[in-house]
């Protein structure tokens, strides 16, 4: 089925690996247009002048300015805002994710089975770069702790790569600014009863000399976003039968959630 694919990329001091994760992007070969979404969260390092150049050139790329460095979560908000395609996935900058790894995320969604897709860095046979042991416990332990909380079985909860149904995505309230983000979008999802697949993604991780940007501190803040959107987040009731949903004639039934149930 033709449609169109929003890729939105929160960037902030890419300058080094900023062109070629366009390129890759726009060279991913797929049965969708692609709309390609950069949120620039303030950079100082020559990355606002590379977008505006790359947007001069490249038509289906548009460019947004975050008047002040807000952090991850706060871009995306803006990001999906904007987007205006079929579907939306979440793509960094810094090519530790592989936009090759798009067909497999996207395939459950065009073939109308999930709402919403993760990729996982721990299931599969695709290739990894070996780097942080303690990273990846803390991975692991924070994806329990939010399966704990959602009633999910994920194996990678803090993943980039998320793509979901556009009307999905734009009718959830997000909230975090930074890398809380996930587990945020990960209990909202589960709680709203959504269909949910996982699907096994390379990954080509960096080294802080490389940039990497996520610490410990960013741990601290997802353990704190698990236990509030747990603890606050109320499950939607599931849609009524057919038959009894038109019994309520134009009063339909009460929400719990604070956006419409989707189904």
């Amino acid at each position: 089925m033709p449609g169109r694919l929003s890729v939105v990329i929160p960037v902030y001091n890419e300058r080094r690996t900023l062109r070629e994760l366009i390129a890759r992007v726009q060279a991913v070969r797929l049965p969708l247009e692609k709309e390609i979404i950069c949120v620039d969260d303030c950079s100082t390092d020559g990355t606002t002048d590379i977008l505006r150049e790359l947007a001069a050139t490249q038509p289906n790329l548009r460019v947004l300015f975050q008047p002040v460095n807000r952090g991850k979560g706060a871009a995306l908000r803006e990001g999906f805002r904007q987007a205006t395609g079929d579907y939306v996935i979440v793509q960094d900058a810094d090519l530790e994710y592989d936009p090759e790894d798009y067909p497999q995320m996207l395939a459950p969604l065009l073939e109308g089975k999930a709402d919403v897709v993760f990729g996982s860095r721990f299931m599969g046979g695709r290739p990894h770069r070996v780097l942080y042991f303690w990273h990846s416990v803390g991975n692991r332990l924070l994806t329990l702790l939010s399966n704990m909380v959602s009633d999910l079985n994920l194996t990678d909860m803090e993943t980039c790569y998320k793509a979901f149904r556009r009307e999905v995505i734009q009718s959830i309230v997000l909230e975090q600014d930074r890398f809380g983000f996930e587990p945020e979008i990960t209990i909202k999802v589960a709680r709203r009863r959504l269909r949910v697949y996982e699907v096994g993604i390379s990954y080509y991780g960096r080294t802080y000399e490389e940039g990497k940007k996520i610490g410990w501190k960013d741990g601290i803040q997802a353990l704190w976003c698990i236990a509030k959107y747990g603890l606050t987040v109320p499950r939607t009731p599931l849609p009524l039968p057919p038959a009894e949903a038109a019994a309520y004639g134009s009063h339909p039934a009460p929400q719990t959630d604070e956006t419409t149930t989707l189904r």
